[in-house]
């Protein structure tokens, strides 16, 4: 806008110029010696006509291609100012995609996240109810066992009946956990054991039964000298295994004699 004001300037300057010489006439007479004549008065001659129409021409075509200059200086400058709207607007359109990407980016990153997440939660869900069911299904198996086995002493006891008098039944008692004490069974002791029962009157029925209920108490005295000190000593880790061997105790009832002691230990503290 500067260069087309200064344009314009140029143009008005010259038209002024231009007016001054028509005025001057070719030549300037001093006004002391000369009076004034009135333009009127005089007549153009045919050179100052040719003079006057030239530099009306020229001034019309200086003044048309300063129109013209300062035309195209504005329509560059619109150009101009065109270009560089564009320019914006496409920069302005780049960063609006760039943002919508990495939105889009976050989006679905965050979406995956999320996804991995409930997956791992689902099998975290998942394996919690499979180790719910696992001890479901063991609890159950060790109160069928346990029933199973209430089941099988009273069938025993019912099958005994009372062929040997209780006195007998606990004298045979004493001398089988006697010989159950090491967790082994000797040959000696087992003859000595089988004269016994065959005097006492105990059938073979009654001799499992108190064998098995002897095995039992036996096993638990042992835990509970085990535990007497507050920790199982490695000696006496080594006499467990051997009796839970040869007496056929399952871990699982070992667990529960030794909860049981420990129990009550804790109970006398």
């Amino acid at each position: 806008m500067a260069d087309l004001e200064e344009q314009r300037r140029k143009v008005e300057e010259l038209k002024k110029k231009i007016l001054l010489q028509k005025q001057k006439g070719g030549g300037a007479v001093p006004s002391a010696t000369i009076e004034p004549v009135r333009k009127d008065d005089i007549a153009p001659s045919p050179a100052e006509q040719e003079n006057r129409k030239k530099a009306e021409e020229e001034v019309q075509r200086k003044v048309e291609e300063a129109r013209v200059q300062a035309q195209r200086l504005i329509d560059e400058k619109v150009k101009a100012e065109q270009e560089e709207r564009r320019k914006v607007e496409e920069e302005a359109k780049k960063k609006a995609e760039l943002a919508k990407a990495q939105a889009q980016h976050l989006a679905e990153e965050q979406k995956r996240r999320l996804e991995e997440e409930t997956r791992k939660q689902a099998e975290a869900a998942k394996k919690r109810e499979e180790e719910a069911k696992k001890k479901e299904e063991e609890a159950k198996r060790q109160i069928a066992e346990l029933q199973q086995r209430k089941k099988d002493e009273e069938s025993k006891k019912a099958s005994v009946g009372s062929a040997a008098s209780p006195i007998s039944l606990q004298a045979y008692a004493q001398a089988l956990k006697q010989a159950l004490a090491d967790g082994v069974i000797s040959k000696d002791e087992a003859v000595l054991l089988e004269t016994l029962r065959k005097s006492l009157g105990i059938s073979q029925q009654e001799h499992d039964a108190l064998e098995q209920e002897t095995q039992l108490e036996v096993y638990l005295e042992a835990i509970v000298e085990g535990w007497q000190d507050g920790a199982i000593t490695p000696e006496d880790s080594e006499k467990l295994d051997l009796l839970r061997e040869n007496f056929k105790i399952s871990a699982e009832e070992h667990l529960r004699l030794e909860k049981q002691v420990r129990q009550e230990i804790l109970k006398q503290r």
